[in-house]
């Protein structure tokens, strides 16, 4: 029976300990990056939702009509402007937090390693902040475009007539159908869109490190293209509203990524029988 020298288990501890402290001094540097952030954002809170909200604006005023949301709780907009300020402030300390997620992980790898890994760490947030504007600057507007022409309007129902000029009585009698979106509904849809076409975005990211490390190839991929537009659309049809253009802008999306990674696998990634 073998037993264990106490001096190779206090030598095999150490670095165990060390490590727990490094990565214990990188989350405390990443949790106040966040908290500063945060700060600032909870002190511009009101004009980061503004922006959010304008192509709501955008829409509202193409149809005639004021801008205009509500909150049916007490509570709820004090914590739809703490979710908005939370968001926002990791979106700016990302960077920051990566570069603690670097500072982790580089020691322990070669190179070659540090050589290959880095471009996926700045290539993670770029892809995310282009499919966050390709949400926000094309779909959102074109989604918020089709739900808001579903409102019946008195003018639209009498055909032009002016309405100061007929009777109350008849006035009575046309329906209104008026979209009056609440704070935290209007978050959730555009917090839902940005984050889906983000994650999406990473889509070559990660077929990449999966062809790179051999689990993947250009040519499987090729092949397995017809249940991708399945998977495609089905991940939309979750992730987004139940409007066309939202679920066509995603699948599209993701199909068109889909591609791109089998592309740049072949450019990259050739002549290897291995992969």
């Amino acid at each position: 029976m073998t037993t264990e020298n106490p001096e190779d288990i206090n030598q095999s501890a150490a670095p165990l300990l060390e490590h727990l402290i490094e990565l214990r001094t990188r989350l405390i540097w990443s949790a106040g990056y966040l908290f500063v952030a945060f700060i600032f954002c909870f002190y511009f809170q009101e004009e980061i939702y503004r922006f959010l909200a304008q192509p709501f604006v955008d829409v509202s005023l193409r149809y005639g009509q004021d801008a205009k949301m509500i909150y049916t709780g007490m509570h709820e907009a004090f914590f739809v402007y703490l979710k908005v300020s939370f968001f926002a402030a990791f979106c700016i300390s990302f960077p920051l937090i990566s570069i603690q997620i670097w500072k982790f992980v580089a020691p322990g790898l070669y190179n070659n390693e540090k050589r290959a890994f880095l471009p996926f760490l700045i290539g993670t947030p770029v892809l995310f902040i282009a499919g966050a504007a390709l949400a926000y600057y094309w779909v959102i507007p074109n989604a918020w475009n089709f739900f808001m022409s579903f409102q019946i309007g008195t003018q639209d129902v009498i055909n032009g007539t002016d309405a100061a000029a007929m009777s109350k009585e008849h006035l009575a009698g046309v329906l209104s159908i008026e979209l009056l979106p609440t704070v935290k509904e209007y978050w959730s849809l555009v917090m839902l869109l940005i984050l889906a076409f983000g994650i999406s975005f990473q889509l070559p990211i990660l077929l990449i490190l999966l062809a790179r490390v051999g689990i993947v190839t250009a040519e499987g991929l090729a092949a397995k293209r017809k249940y991708m537009v399945v998977a495609a659309f089905a991940f939309a049809a979750v992730m987004t509203p139940p409007d066309p253009i939202s679920q066509i802008g995603l699948g599209g999306a993701v199909l068109i990524l889909y591609e791109i990674s089998i592309l740049f696998i072949r450019l990259t990634i050739k002549d290897r029988s291995d992969v």
